[in-house]
């Protein structure tokens, strides 16, 4: 009884004259280090994505303009409605934009942007439940 999931043969599995190939599996090669090709001659990983001098200009970039983002919110608030709790949830945000860089410089790239992003969806909640009370 034939079974009902047979593909067609690809062209991979198909000889010069169209019949279909029988495909077994491949003999692995030996390992390297043994005979066969010495270990010094296998490629490393293709590295992909920023270097750490990279990612720690971002981050630090970022959190910059972050920075400069929550002044000028911190003006525009106090101009239309001054409170001091406003003005103490975008000052935490602030230290919290100025601890991201320092630990960016540092080399703790996760670690900045967690920071930068948690503190600032508790700066953001805080000052939505406050809004929301009033």
């Amino acid at each position: 009884m034939p079974e009902a999931n047979i593909s067609p043969p690809t062209e991979d599995e198909t000889t010069e004259d169209g019949t279909a190939a029988v495909t077994g599996e491949e003999e692995p090669g030996p390992a390297p280090g043994e005979e066969g090709e010495p270990a010094e001659q296998t490629e490393p990983a293709a590295r992909t994505g920023l270097t750490p001098r990279q990612a720690r200009r971002v981050r630090i970039v970022v959190s910059g303009v972050v920075m400069v983002a929550v002044a000028v919110a911190l003006v525009v608030r106090l101009g239309s409605a001054p409170s001091v709790l406003t003005m103490g949830f975008y000052g935490i945000a602030l230290i919290l934009s100025g601890t991201a860089i320092v630990l960016s410089r540092r080399g703790r790239t996760r670690v900045a942007t967690g920071v930068l992003v948690l503190g600032f969806a508790a700066v953001a909640l805080a000052e939505w439940l406050l809004a929301s009370v009033q």
